[in-house]
């Protein structure tokens, strides 16, 4: 089926994979922020707006290039009770029209807090234009989890802006443009199923639901397979993150249910502390046979950058193919616009 060129252009409808293939070129966008004296001085912490995939550079972020200040990231209507005039208030949504959003960067302006948009549209481009609040304007792509690189180019731009990230960090991640797109060579449609990692695995994980697990340096790519399997696959999945599930998850796997029809991912990488893999290995020792057999994925690339992007792009080809085996159109998500019609 994954071999099929003529049934992956019928279900992909919109072209995913060709979005998947060629957004290492968001990388290399240019986006334009006036300064207007933005200072990381001036400011005690950082607050990122957002829901779903709009919320995902802030998440990326953490691993990479990191916060200088407190972060948080507020998915939610009401903002933390510390955001203040020292806050950078930092407020994402692709639409434009996310009302959790909305209703956060109303609350976020009472507070005098500094304030910077990044959007495609909607109602959050007005009103930064209306409060002349600086603001990133995100390319067209279809949907937010596709935009993910545009997302954190912007978040990149607009840390750097006050200094809380350098612009070796914006070379950075032009540079890693041509990694990934020499890398995503291996996944493309063209590849056939035999010499396809990405292929084979979402083949290994058809009819199951899927858990992702990760350390740190990982754990938001793992979130963003959870939110890829989602929404292009129409799949149920979960993530979590090591070492916390080992105080609490791992017992879970040891009674009930005792058919466990999950499909279970593993992301390695070169930079979590060594004591992350230690904790695999014991896992898979004292588990065996109480849960499925791990597909373990191990992060290409020399830094933790590369390896990053890296594991959320082929995590997306994953997902893509998944959605192939699951005879479904991995692009549109009825079931959300349905919800908001409902919520009104």
């Amino acid at each position: 089926m994954l071999d099929d060129l003529k049934y992956i252009h019928q279900r992909d409808a919109q072209d995913a994979l060709g979005i998947a293939e060629k957004q290492t070129s968001q990388l290399e966008y240019e986006f334009k922020l006036e300064n207007r004296g933005l200072k990381i001085e001036n400011c005690e912490n950082i607050v990122f707006a957002g829901m779903g995939g709009s919320a995902l550079a802030a998440l990326l972020a953490k691993t990479w290039p990191g916060y200088k200040l407190p972060f948080d990231v507020s998915r939610e209507y009401n903002i933390p009770p510390y955001v203040s005039d020292k806050t950078l208030f930092i407020a994402s949504s692709y639409s434009g029209n996310t009302e959790e959003t909305l209703s956060a960067i109303e609350q976020a302006a009472k507070t005098g807090a500094k304030i910077v948009v990044i959007t495609g549209g909607g109602k959050l481009e007005e009103l930064a234009k209306a409060q002349n609040y600086p603001c990133l304007v995100l390319p067209k792509v279809g949907q937010p989890r596709y935009a993910v690189l545009y997302s954190l180019k912007a978040l990149v731009t607009v840390l750097a802006a006050f200094g809380a990230a350098g612009p070796d960090d914006l070379k950075a991640l032009a540079g890693a443009a041509s990694f990934l797109a020499e890398s995503i060579k291996d996944w493309l449609p063209t590849v056939p199923e035999d010499k396809n990692p990405a292929k084979k695995l979402a083949v290994e994980l058809a009819g199951k639901s899927v858990l992702v697990y990760a350390g740190p340096v990982l754990a938001p790519a793992a979130y963003k397979w959870k939110i890829s399997f989602n929404e292009n696959a129409k799949n149920i999945a979960w993530w979590n993150q090591l070492s916390e599930l080992n105080h609490n998850e791992i017992s879970g796997w040891i009674a009930q249910p005792t058919q466990k029809p999950y499909g279970l991912v593993e992301l390695h990488n070169s930079f979590d502390h060594p004591r992350i893999e230690r904790r695999y290995e014991v896992m898979e020792k004292l588990l065996s046979g109480k849960w499925p057999y791990p597909n373990p994925v191990q992060a290409q690339g020399n830094t933790v950058l590369e390896q990053l992007l890296w594991t959320v792009v082929f995590g997306d080809f994953v997902s893509l193919y998944l959605a192939l085996v699951n005879n479904v159109d991995p692009s549109p998500v009825d079931l959300q616009e349905n919800f908001k019609k409902e919520l009104g």
